[in-house]
């Protein structure tokens, strides 16, 4: 009888070896810049992709039952909130709003986060970073899973949750988010890694993820908030391989650092420009704050990306072009977009309100050297005319930013009384951009940017209006119609929260008397 011989067990890093670096294999009968054409023609040189390190060794098996077992306890507490009518615990129906911009903006990027690492993972020639990219794309799917599971509940009892998809594609304040991930889908996989990988997922995923997550348990939603720190997790993991792909590049050939730092310049700014709409979030929809946004700028940004920044040196990479704006935009950029967002919420499909009178003394706390000087007046001015039934909306369509596609609203550095505006021109046309880094952008890349879907552009070409509808005919409602084609219910989706079924509902389910109309909507 043979003799059984005990196999050897394999530690984690030969282990983590095997299962990676060892299912690679050598092309035969094409040559392997043809199975890997996409690794070479953005200019980034790679000598030896087996210096990839992926800190954590994640194995596919390992991953599958970390994973699960986090799943179980998500769904615990998601089925939980939902069997004991966890909506009726939330601080104030306004606080939903805050979901409805989530679900409408933020989800749908993990979908195309999902897709766009299964293409990148195919197009590098190197086993380790192909397993991460594969990792992190179940991971993203999950997400997207994840948030819309949790979130699903609240649309069985608000409006503005019930098309999030056909929103993203065609609403005008979605394509904010829209452009930002499919401008990095449609680049290259190694500016793809710096756009999401990097610039996103470690510089700036924690301004979402963390404050806002706090802010959903402050606000009484702990469906929202297990789903936030389970993603965080593995956002940690995210923002650790993120930084590792950058000092990966760096390291494997001096010619890549410009190519980077271009990219780094860039993303950063198109990350921020989007995060504005968290800015918002964070300072004004949350009936019971955590921390300012220029907080949390302050900590999350300030703090480690100017460590970050730091460590990079040594590389040769500088901060981003962008980053002194940004640290200055921290006082500004919330209250700009909340003031544009409530001139036009007839459009959206969500609430606004303007502030009460305790939140504006917290936010003049906050913000001691701009929000009595530059914003409380106008605040105070829409809540007369809305007492009054004059409820101010906005019925002009705004310029649009070439780039960032946010409306032209913010202002000057060092200027806030004076709107920022600069131009460019390309082939004989003019493009509009909101600073001087969105116009370097488009500068540099003026061929992509010329083609983007602009949605005032659109409107006003007459393609988003119901195909049974002539834009030109006498007596039509142009809002109304381009309102019926995005597929927003009026006077339910949209207007002011304080003439809306969701302030309604929510007092009749606390036993309370029915809040009279405040104003009017469109």
């Amino acid at each position: 009888m043979d003799t059984r011989v005990a196999k050897k067990k394999l530690g984690l890093k030969d282990r983590y070896a095997a299962m990676t670096r060892g299912l690679d294999w050598e092309t035969t009968y094409q040559p392997r810049d043809k199975v890997f054409p996409q690794d070479q023609y953005e200019g980034i040189k790679i000598h030896d992709w087996d210096q990839w390190q992926d800190p954590f060794r994640l194995t596919m098996d390992a991953y599958w039952k970390y994973q699960g077992e986090k799943e179980k306890k998500l769904y615990a507490v998601i089925e939980a909130f939902a069997q004991n009518n966890g909506q009726l615990g939330i601080s104030d129906a306004r606080y939903v709003n805050a979901l409805k911009l989530f679900i409408q903006g933020v989800t749908p990027l993990e979908y195309y986060a999902h897709r766009g690492f299964a293409h990148v993972g195919r197009q590098f020639g190197g086993a380790g970073v192909r397993v991460a990219c594969q990792m992190q794309a179940v991971d993203e799917l999950r997400h997207y899973q994840t948030e819309t599971h949790a979130l699903s509940h609240y649309n069985k009892h608000f409006n503005g949750l019930h098309s999030p998809h056909h929103w993203f594609d065609n609403v005008w304040y979605l394509s904010v988010p829209k452009s930002f991930v499919e401008d990095a889908f449609s680049s290259g996989p190694f500016e793809f890694l710096t756009a999401i990988s990097f610039s996103f997922e470690y510089v700036l995923t924690n301004l979402l993820f963390v404050p806002f997550m706090s802010g959903a348990a402050h606000n009484g939603d702990m469906s929202t908030v297990t789903f936030g720190f389970s993603a965080q997790s593995d956002e940690s993991r995210h923002m650790t391989l993120g930084i590792e792909c950058i000092k990966f590049m760096l390291e494997q050939d001096p010619a890549n650092v410009p190519i980077l730092q271009r990219w780094i310049d860039k993303w950063f700014w198109r990350g921020y420009r989007l995060l504005t709409l968290v800015a918002m979030m964070q300072d004004y929809m949350l009936p019971k704050r955590v921390m300012s946004w220029k907080e949390a700028w302050e900590m999350y940004a300030e703090q480690n990306g100017g460590a970050l920044f730091k460590d990079l040196a040594r590389y040769g990479i500088r901060e981003p072009k962008g980053w002194k704006d940004a640290c200055e935009g921290k006082d500004h950029i919330s209250h700009q977009a909340w003031a544009t967002f409530y001139q036009y919420s007839h459009a959206a499909a969500f609430h606004t309100w303007t502030p009460s009178a305790g939140e504006m003394q917290w936010l003049a706390e906050k913000y001691p050297d701009t929000f009595d000087t530059y914003y409380r007046a106008r605040f105070e001015h829409w809540a007369k005319l809305h007492q009054g039934h004059d409820r101010w909306f906005n019925q002009a369509l705004p310029m649009l930013c070439q780039v960032c596609q946010v409306p032209m609203f913010f202002t000057e550095p060092g200027d806030a009384g004076q709107i920022a505006f600069r131009e460019s021109s390309h082939h004989g046309m003019k493009f509009h951009c909101c600073s001087d880094h969105c116009k370097e952008i488009l500068d540099n890349e003026p061929v992509k940017y010329a083609q983007a879907w602009l949605p005032v552009h659109q409107i006003y070409q007459g393609a988003c209006y119901p195909p049974d509808v002539n834009p030109a005919s006498p007596g039509d409602s142009p809002v109304r119609e381009v309102l019926r084609y995005y597929g927003i219910t009026g006077g339910e989706d949209n207007g002011d929260f304080a003439d809306s079924p969701d302030r309604r509902h929510f007092a009749a389910w606390h036993g309370q008397p029915t809040p009279p109309a405040a104003g009017s909507t469109p």
